[in-house]
Parts: C-alpha cells; structure tokens; sequence
C-alpha cells in the first residue's frame, strides 16, 4: 500500500503515447475483485458471472460486442487485492467490480483516479467513500449513512437515549459508527460507550471486551461488523448472560446477510440470536426478482462442493445489478463515440529500473467519460429502480427490519428516508406526501431477547457490587421534611414521596440513603448536588440526591432534576397586627385624595349641571340663596340617585348620563371595600411586600443553606451585610419580634413550604404579597441519568392517583390557625385606580360647557343686532361695561322669555306706521280667532272685531290718516 501511495502521488496525469484504440471492439475487458470463500463474495461470483451470460446472450444490450471478466480471489487480503487491482490496469480494463471490502478500496481508489479506471463496489458500504476524494469510485448499493439513520430512528422509536456500539476497528466500522453518532445526535440520542476489535479478534478478546461492557448502564447494542466474527459476539453475549430480558442487540445488515446465506442455520447459532433486530436492504418485488430468485438454486449448485447450495442474499442481486449497470453504461459510452484507448504514463516509463514493471500500467484515455455514463444509467434491475443522484447514490434508499425468533425471522417493519419507519413497503408511499414526523412512525410488535414482549427500558443499574449512594441533607430545623435520626432511620414527607414513587418503578433500586451535612445547621443543597460528579472519593460521591431541593438554574447546570413533586417559591413573611372597626371605619375605603377629587366633581357636576339648566329650566331659577342650595342638593344626592330635579337641556342630560355612570362604579367599590372591611378580620404590617424590602435598609432574614440568600444578592442587588443567617423556627420568631430596632429582622425571605409550615402555628406573623419566584422541590440525579425521566413518571402518577395528597396530609397537615378567615389590610381606593373616568367626566363637561357658550353667544349676537336695528340711537351708546352687564342679565334671563322678546321687537320694527303690515296681522288674529271660536262652538262678535284693530293698531303705531283709513276698513 505504501509503494502504491509512493508512486502515485506526484501531482496530475501526464500522458503519453496513444495505444490499441478501437473504435467498437468485439470484447471489452472488465474485472472482478472479491473473498470467494466469504458469504458476501461466494453469492457474488455466481451472481456475477450469472449477470455476464445474460448481457453477452441479449441482443438488445452491447450490439455486437461481448464482455469478458476476469475475477481474482483477493482471500481476505488487502495487498492480494491491491496486487490483482494492478494487474488489472496492466490488462487494458475498463472497469473493475469490487473491491469487497472499504479498507481496499481507500488504496485502491488512489490508483483508479490516476489511471481513470471507474471501480464499482457493491459491498463497500463506507459512507466517506462518496465524497469527492473519489471520483472514480461508485457505490453501486446503499452506503451506511442511510443504514446508520436507519438505526438511529429505531433508538429514538423506542425512547432509548444512549447506545453501546461494538464495532471492527477498520474504515468500514470507525467510519459506520461515526455516521451513527451524527445520525444519534440529531435525535437527541448518543453513543455512551465505543468497544472496538481487531478484525481478527479472538473469542478471548471478545470476551474480554462485553465483560467490560457488561459493567455500563446502557442496555442497547448495536453490532456493525462483517459476518466474521459478528457471530462470534453474540455466542459469548449469550454465554455472559447478556441475551436476556432488559437487553437489546441491533445488528447491522452483516446478520440478515448470515441469515439469508445459511438458512436454516443451526440450532446452538439460533439459539445466540434470539430476540436481535437487524437490517437488510429492501429491494422491491418485481417479476425480474421472482424470476432471478427462482433461477439461484440451479446456479448456486455445485459452487461449494463442501457444503452445497447456498442462499441468495442482498449483495447477490446489487452484484447482479451491478454488471448490468457497467453493461448500460458501455453501450452509451460507444453511443457518445467513446473510444476505448490506453495511453502509457511518462512518469511510470521513467521508473522501469528493478522488478516492479510499472511501466506496464496503462491509463484509459475515456475513463473519465465512461464514469460519467455510468452515473447516467437510469434502468430497471432485480433490486428495483437504479438510477444516481447529484450525489452519487442510489435513489430510494430503504431498509427492511427484521426480528429474529424461533427458527427464523419475520419482518416487523421498513425504514426509508422517505417517510421514516413504516409498516407498508416504502415503494406504496413514495406516491404520498412525505410524512417523516414521529406519530407516523409505525413497527409491529417486537420479540426481544428472553422471549419478552415488554419493550426493555434500555438501561440498568452497572453491576459493580454496591448501592446506590442517595444523600440526603441532614436538617436542624423543619423535620417534618427530612428527620435524621441515624443512618438507618431517616424519615419525613421527602423521604416518603422518595419510597412511594421508587415501589412504582417496573425494577428494583438498589440504594442507600447517605446523610449530608454536620447536624449543627442546615446543610447548602447545592454543595449536596455537586457532590454528585465532582465528589473526590467513593465515600463523598453520590449517584444522586433527595429532599428539599428546590430546582434552581446554577443546579440544573450540574444535575438533572425529576417532576417537581411540590411548588414552594420564595415569599415574604412579617409580623402583622389585627385592624379592629372603629367610629370612623366608613372612611377608610379611600384615600383622603380620592374622597377630595370625589367631593370636588360633586360641587363641579352641580354647577356645570346648573349652568346648562339655568336659562332653561325653572326649577334651576329663582332667588341666589335657593339656586345655591338646588346646586349643592343636586350633586350630592346624586350619589343615591335620589336627585328631584329633571334636565330638559340635551347637553344637561349628556353630562349627567356620564356622571351618574361615574357614581356607579364608585359607589359600588366602595360598597365592596367597606363590606370587607365590617365582615372579614384585617391583619396589616408594615412591609407590603419584597419591593418594600428592596428599598429600605433593614435587615432579612433567610434561612441558613437555602439558596435564597444568593438569589436576593444576584437578582435584587441586596446589599450582603442585610442578609441575617437563621437556623430555626425559633429563630425566625425571635428575630420577627425584636424588628430591626432590637437587632432583628423586618421580614423573612424563604420557600413557601417551610413557611406555611411555620405559619400553621405562628399567627401573629403572615405571608405578605404574592411569590416572586416560582420553584419547586425534585430528586437530582446525574446528567442523562435514565432514573430521572424513571422517577418523574413516577412522580406524576403518584400525583394522578391522590398518592401523593395524601403524604402531605400526613406530614404537612395544617393547623385551625392557619384556616382562619383572616386577610392581610388591602390598600386603599386610591385615585388613580379611578382617574380614567374622572378623566371622561371631566372632559364631557368642558365639552358641554364649550357647545353651550357657543350657542349662548350666537343667541346675544342675534338679540344685539335686532336692538340696535329697533333703538339704533341708544345701542351706539353703549360703553364695554354696559355691554357686559347687559350680557350677565342676558344669561340670567329665561331663554324663553328673551325668544318671545325678541320676536315683538322685530315685529314692532317692522310693521311701525305701516297701514298694509297693520291689514295682515288684522286678518292673521282674525282668522286665529274664526277657528278658536268654531272650535268652542262660539261666535265671533263685532266685539272681538274690534279689540283686534285696537291691538293692530297700537302695534304698528299707527297715527293720523293710517289710523282713520284702518278703523273705516274694519
């Protein structure tokens, strides 16, 4: 391999003279590399040579030309199979099937890119062998990227998380287990532990190896080899007691190969492999695969003289494919003028001192163009539909999941990148929408290994001899929690949800509960998480950890918590002191400056109200002292609704909808306020809440260990020197009732638990205001530790069942003082909690005031100009005071009246000395007075007649002859 790397790894192809170009020769020479005596390559060669008498026997395919291989036994041997592949390029072949194996093909590959010979590979599934690197080499079946995913989906159908991978220490297992773990990770799974073998390992070292493994936690194997010693592994798994129930093995597709070659297989072979799932690639059912299957017996036999005829496998039909895929690829190769042309390289002429003969290899001139066709060919084969993509794969990759049990398989499922797992075959979806999400996912039922039909968990506990070491923080205080009596005895409502929900797991837990702390003060939670990974010894190192162990961000960095099992967030407690009633009680629902505004809009609303009444409505007129007293009765006793006076003005009304509105919804929280106020007992305190805290300066007290000592130093900015340490109950009372004054605390800062604990016998103290955080209490146990996702299922069931109600009503059970009806002193109605519609009354009222002033001023200008058209001499000598003073008494005056006066003066200025104006309003009264007096059935006399000339005449101011000649006509 290294003189191959030597030689021809000095730049790019200088090429030298032309030789042997024909045009369409009568043979063309191809060659076959493969291990006769290997399962994959023993199918091969008969499928193979089979494919070569059908191509050379149809006349439809290679007119005229036939093909001739030449296949070497490589045996197993990488350098065999480089030497043969030399051989080949010495030859003049145009193209090379094989090699078998991916460590060949690595070498080779080198090779067929300097001398453009096109290798086809059926069983060098490498998944980096499609890379660019190698131009010249072409899968011809899937590689392991799409069997990888394959596994991969399968892992993550089960909810497994973690794999163990037993694998060839070669490209073909390093490289598939790589893919693997890329195709894990993107499900959220990984590989936990990688156990490599030599190719050629030995039952010892096989051994050796799954012992060692049998030590881990995870319980999923997935076995990617050749058919060699993959066997080989599961006899000595099952000889280990590791083809038992909890155990899974995913064996890559080298089982379904074994299966498929030596059925029926033995007994003692079948009795290693029961339970295992493997793959095989899919190949759709055709008339050509029925018919190519039918035809294997007659060809298989006497192929292998020792054992007879052998099955046919997957690789059998890919090789199959394959040499019908190179035969389409040389017809279209002659079709596009190709020229089959050898040309010796310059490089290798000068190197033909010693014995190597290197200047015997030739490079194929159209070699590029032949591999461009190949990657063209579109056909049918026997494997179904083969045709290249853009990235040189094979279309349609899929996978056939297979379940060994008893004395043979069965198919439980498919796998294609198409739509994921399925249990139809591939081909009937891909005329559907791709559905790839995981409700779509489908397997039938699974036999696994113990004749088991319960899906394994996929984890166990590792078998080194010991106990689970759980600590648990070892209190002073709130024992009703966790009680440390002694190692043995370790009672409390934790530790009870711990036991409740561990006889809820489908297996046993071996565990022992490990005290933390000295017993002196409350231990810190966080340094017993830590402790978890970062232990230094055996005796300090805990598997996990249980108590009251609040899930906070900088824990859930080290460890996974479980469901939290109960809500305690941080909260507030102060001592408060009960409100009695007093005289005065029916004032406290609002602030002085709520009951100001209130009594403020009261006066406003009366005035405004009367503004807009007073030029219209009586009972808004008359004497000062009485319309003073109409306002201040107006507006008060609207906040009864008793109010007697009607609004006959539009914009009157309008205010006082709204107003009325306003009064309503005060007088109904005021109502309510002074409701509870009278009915239900008032505790007030000082400290309002944790903002109150925030902005003084006295002190907090907290509970020693409890991690709310860092989050109100992190979160609020409280200064460290007002943060007090307490132990105990009785420390949190002392310190309470002493206050800041006495070298106290203004208040306590913990989790709601302890202290509604705390408060079930403590009156005289309370929580004040709402959480400010919201936590919980769970079991902390390693990062990707399975008894996590375990025991929060277990959590949730206790929690669905009543289980766990009942626990804490054992241990957390309250007391009468904590029932009573008592609420902490509200806070007042203030004024902005009704400035809105204070807002909208106030801004109607300015509104209405405008419009009415509008109008009022329209109403003077009119009454002005007819005053001065009417008494011309006076209104030119009015002064702005007069002016003013006549505007005041135009307001003050009925708006009724000053119409009706202003309607005589116009018509007295109009009809003044004028005889025709006198005539018409004689005929307008008399015909008013006709239809009176037929309407009371009275006549109308010369009496009447005459009183309505006189009233005529007096006022059109009548004198003289105009007189004379109206009294006549009359």
């Amino acid at each position: 391999m290294v003189l191959v790397l030597v030689v021809f790894n000095n730049g790019r192809d200088l090429f030298g003279v032309s030789t042997n170009v024909l045009a369409r020769p009568n043979i063309v020479n191809i060659g076959a590399l493969l291990s006769v005596s290997s399962d994959i390559g023993k199918v091969a060669k008969v499928a193979i040579e089979a494919a070569i008498r059908d191509i050379n026997a149809d006349q439809n395919v290679l007119v005229g030309t036939k093909l001739q291989l030449a296949m070497h036994d490589v045996n197993y041997s990488g350098f065999l199979a480089i030497t043969e592949a030399l051989r080949f390029m010495q030859t003049d072949t145009v193209a090379i099937i094989g090699p078998q194996s991916s460590e060949t093909v690595h070498v080779i590959s080198q090779v067929a890119n300097e001398l453009l010979v096109p290798l086809l590979s059926y069983s060098a599934t490498d998944p980096t062998m499609s890379s660019l690197q190698y131009p010249f080499f072409i899968q011809t079946s899937h590689n392991d990227l799409y069997q990888m995913a394959a596994v991969a989906d399968i892992v993550s159908f089960y909810e497994w998380r973690e794999v163990i991978v037993i694998y060839s220490d070669d490209y073909h297992g390093r490289n598939g287990i790589a893919a693997l773990g890329d195709k894990l990770a993107e499900r959220r799974c990984k590989v936990s532990f990688k156990a490599a073998l030599r190719p050629s390992a030995t039952r010892a070292e096989i051994t050796s190896l799954l012992i060692q493994v049998a030590l881990t936690e995870s319980r999923i194997f997935v076995v990617h080899t050749f058919t060699d010693w993959g066997l080989q592994v599961l006899s000595v798994a099952r000889y280990l007691g590791m083809i038992n129930s909890g155990y899974v093995w995913i064996a890559t597709n080298w089982l379904s190969t074994v299966l498929d070659t030596h059925s029926p297989l033995q007994a003692d072979v079948l009795d290693d492999i029961q339970g295992v799932l493997t793959l095989r690639m899919h190949t759709p059912d055709s008339q050509l695969k029925r018919t190519f299957v039918s035809r294997w017996k007659n060809m298989s036999r006497g192929t292998d003289l020792d054992n007879g005829p052998f099955g046919l496998n997957v690789y059998g039909l890919y090789a199959y494919d394959t040499v019908w895929v190179l035969a389409h690829a040389i017809e279209n190769f002659f079709k596009k003028e190709g020229k089959i042309s050898f040309s010796n390289d310059s490089r290798l002429s000068s190197m033909h001192q010693g014995r190597l003969n290197l200047n015997a290899l030739s490079i194929f001139d159209a070699g590029d163009l032949l591999r461009r066709c190949v990657l063209q060919v579109d056909m049918v084969g026997v494997t179904g539909h083969v045709k290249f993509t853009p990235g040189r794969d094979l279309v349609h990759p899929a996978y056939e999941v297979i379940n060994v049990i008893g004395t043979g398989y069965q198919k439980v499922g498919y796998w294609s990148n198409y739509s994921g797992l399925s249990v139809v075959p591939p081909e009937k979806l891909y005329s559907k929408p791709a559905n790839y999400s995981s409700s779509n996912q489908r397997l039938q039922n699974v036999i696994w290994p113990g004749q088991t039909t319960h899906k394994p968990r996929g984890w166990a506990f590792p078998s080194r001899g010991r106990y689970l070491r759980i600590g648990v923080p070892n209190r002073v205080s709130f024992r009703e929690f966790i009680s440390v009596k002694s190692e043995e005895m370790i009672t409390g409502y934790c530790i009870d949800v711990f036991i409740a929900a561990l006889n809820l797991l489908p297996y046993a837990l071996p565990y022992k509960l490990v005290p933390y702390g000295d017993g002196l003060s409350n231990p810190s939670c966080t340094e017993l998480v830590r402790l978890i990974t970062t232990g230094v010894s055996i005796l300090t190192v805990y598997d996990g950890a249980i108590g009251d162990i609040a899930i906070v961000t900088n824990r859930t960095k080290l460890v996974d918590f479980t469901q939290p099992y109960i809500e305690s967030g941080l909260v507030v407690v102060a001592p408060v002191r009960k409100l009695n009633t007093n005289a005065w009680a029916f004032l406290r629902p609002f602030t002085p400056m709520m009951w100001g505004v209130t009594a403020m809009f009261f006066l406003v609303i009366g005035i405004v109200v009367w503004s807009l009444e007073h030029r219209s409505n009586d009972e808004f007129r008359g004497p000062p002292r009485k319309q003073i007293m109409t306002i201040l009765w107006f507006s008060f006793s609207t906040w009864f609704f008793s109010h007697r006076e009607n609004t006959v003005s539009s914009l009157g009304r309008l205010v006082l909808i709204i107003w009325l509105f306003v009064v309503l919804i005060i007088n109904s929280s005021y109502t309510a306020s002074l409701t509870s106020i009278l009915t239900v007992q008032k505790l007030s305190s000082s400290v309002k809440g944790i903002d109150t805290l925030i902005t003084s300066n006295d002190p907090i007290g907290y509970q020693h260990g409890s991690f709310a000592r860092n989050y109100l130093m992190d979160e609020f900015g409280i200064h460290e020197s007002r943060l007090i340490a307490l132990n105990s109950p009785e420390e949190y009372v002392k310190a309470l009732k002493d206050g800041p004054a006495k070298g106290g605390v203004a208040a306590m800062v913990d989790e709601r638990a302890y202290l509604e604990l705390f408060l079930s016998t403590r009156c005289e103290f309370s929580i004040i205001g709402q959480e400010f955080t919201r936590n919980g209490w769970g079991f902390a146990f390693p990062h990707d530790s399975p008894l996590a996702v375990d025991m929060s299922n277990a959590i949730l069931e206790l929690s669905e069942n009543g289980d766990l109600q009942k626990i804490n009503d054992k241990w957390l059970s309250r007391s009468a003082c904590s029932s009573q009806a008592t609420e902490l002193d509200v806070e007042r109605l203030e004024f902005r909690s009704f400035s809105g519609l204070f807002m909208i009354c106030g801004t109607a009222c300015l509104l209405a005031l405008f419009v009415y002033f509008f109008l009022v001023l329209r109403q003077f200008s009119r009454h002005s100009c007819n005053s001065k058209e009417t008494q011309p001499q006076v209104s030119s000598r009015y002064s702005r005071s007069q002016h003013i003073k006549t505007f005041l008494s135009f307001v003050d005056k009925k708006e009724e009246n000053v119409k009706h006066r202003s309607k005589r003066r116009q018509m007295k200025g109009s009809c003044s000395n004028n005889p025709d104006k006198a005539r018409s309003i004689i005929m307008s009264n008399g015909r008013k007075s006709e239809s009176e007096s037929s309407s009371n059935k009275t006549p109308l006399t010369s009496d009447n007649q005459e009183l309505l000339t006189i009233q005529a005449i007096r006022r059109c101011k009548l004198s003289g002859h105009g007189r004379s000649q109206i009294i006549r006509e009359a």
